[in-house]
């Protein structure tokens, strides 16, 4: 409004401006006056057309804007959702809130999102609360699988449905579905990289190698586990590798809650039982980034060797990347969670519009990434869930531009190290 009278002001303006030139010109007869006069109505005219311009192009984009907004409000329905995540002791855990707000937030739902510091009591707390905010979705990714019983049980009889996140909720038939990255497959390509790497289907070793796991309290850490290790047990049968501290059991090789001190702590114990002699340690087969921080702070400081150890990881953590570059890691398993954030969105709108998700979301979601719907492979202790699994890369030094810098997920400083986006 006042950018219209602004304008007409103008036009005003030039045409007092043309009363006195054409008075001036009566008098003083000047061709010059009347030029004068017809430029200054040209500009003043320019002018107003411009400021009317700009003003309805203003107007049309709040117009959209709100509009967008209606849209959004209208699609969420008022609906809340509820995430709840285990920590942001861990890197991946805050990107993973960070995104999953975002998704729900750009659709108009009210987010609450919580962090439990790895406390399972604390984690039961903030569901509790998030029931009791009258959530209408809730997403969980557990710190323990097996401890959310009762408060799940707590969101069944409010119908709530429940979407657990990343890691399997075990034991309740309150979980709907489950979106994660195929975790098996997560071990096995960190078990086919170091076949590939020691080239042991053509060489006859040996060569050593040590397990270090996840915490025995997530699902998923059995999963990596096992991936891994069935790639590389024919070759301990056959004696091409060998395990100098015989540790091999997932209880031998767990670290409570991902730990990179425990992970470093156990791992300088067995570098000290069993390498100090000079015995050549060949793998360090870490399930993640964070024991494969512990793992390598270990080999510097306490490893006899002089070789650079194979060492895998998973989650593409920023330190772990920068050891990635330095050539202290040889590779991490990534996992796009922002994809993981997207077909959890469209997961948990299918639910809170009443439908029933299947494998035509896949396809109707027009995902840019591939997944698979599996409705055989994880059984929580009370049935099959039915899953939504994405499929994780393999990021080395060689490909960290193009699978995390080209793709937007990370940026890249001026010193050639990779930095998370979100």
């Amino acid at each position: 409004m006042r950018k219209s009278k602004k304008a007409l002001a103008l036009m005003l303006g030039a045409t007092m401006s043309l009363s006195m030139f054409a008075g001036c010109g009566e008098a003083g007869g000047g061709d010059a006056t009347t030029a004068a006069a017809t430029e200054a109505k040209t500009e003043a005219a320019t002018e107003a057309e411009k400021t009317e311009a700009e003003t309805e192009a203003a107007t049309e984009a709040a117009t959209e804007a709100e509009t967008e907004a209606a849209t959004e409000a209208a699609t969420s329905g008022g609906k809340k959702v509820g995430i709840a995540m285990p920590t942001k002791s861990l890197e991946r855990w805050n990107r993973d809130g960070s995104y999953l707000e975002e998704q729900f937030k750009s659709k108009g739902y009210e987010v609450k999102l919580t962090f439990s510091d790895n406390k399972i009591d604390q984690q039961v707390k903030d569901i509790e609360g998030l029931i009791a905010d009258d959530v209408d979705l809730l997403v969980i990714a557990a710190i323990d699988g097996e401890s959310l019983t009762q408060v799940l049980a707590e969101a069944k009889e409010e119908n709530i449905p429940v979407i657990s996140y990343d890691r399997l909720i075990m034991n309740t038939d309150a979980v709907s579905y489950y979106v994660s990255f195929d975790n098996y497959t997560v071990g096995k390509l960190q078990g086919e990289f170091v076949r590939d790497q020691l080239d042991l289907d053509n060489q006859a070793g040996p060569f050593n190698i040590e397990f270090t796991a996840g915490d025995p309290a997530d699902n998923n850490a059995g999963f990596f586990f096992n991936g891994a290790y069935d790639v590389l047990k024919p070759y301990i049968d056959e004696g091409k590798l060998n395990v100098p501290s015989g540790q091999t059991a997932f209880d031998q090789v767990a670290t409570k809650s991902w730990d990179t001190a425990t992970a470093m702590n156990r791992f300088q114990n067995i570098l000290g039982s069993n390498y100090s002699d000079g015995t050549q340690l060949d793998v360090a087969l870490c399930s993640n980034d964070s024991t494969a921080l512990g793992v390598t702070q270990a080999i510097e400081t306490d490893y006899a060797g002089t070789n650079s150890v194979i060492i895998t990881g998973q989650d593409g953590d920023e330190a772990n990347l920068k050891n990635l570059v330095d050539g202290k890691q040889t590779m991490t398993v990534y996992k796009a969670v922002a994809n993981e954030a997207v077909a959890t969105l469209d997961i948990g709108v299918a639910l809170l519009n009443g439908e029933t998700p299947d494998e035509s979301l896949i396809s109707s979601a027009g995902w840019s990434f591939e997944c698979a719907y599996d409705t055989s492979s994880y059984d929580n202790g009370t049935g099959i869930i039915p899953s939504y699994l994405l499929v994780p890369t393999v990021v080395t030094k060689d490909n960290i531009q193009k699978e995390l810098v080209d793709t937007g997920y990370y940026t890249m400083d001026a010193e050639g190290y990779p930095h998370p986006t979100n």
